[in-house]
């Protein structure tokens, strides 16, 4: 029984609204959070909503030779 709800809670957050996914954050240069994005970051899209944000920097990153 226990197996069945967490089957159906993560179909429900699959499914549900601006879900992206985390195959397109990582692709997009985002991450994947849990609650909120730390300092330096916004929130760009949701991996799972309303739950689980995609992060990304506020500035590119810059390279050093």
């Amino acid at each position: 029984m226990g197996i069945l709800v967490l089957v159906f809670i993560f179909i429900s957050l699959a499914q549900h609204g601006d879900a992206h996914g985390p195959d397109s954050c990582n692709h997009g240069g985002g991450l994947c959070r849990m609650g909120t994005c730390v300092s330096g970051e916004y929130l760009a899209q949701y991996c799972f909503e309303p739950v689980i944000l995609c992060c990304k920097n506020l500035s590119p990153a810059t390279t050093e030779n």
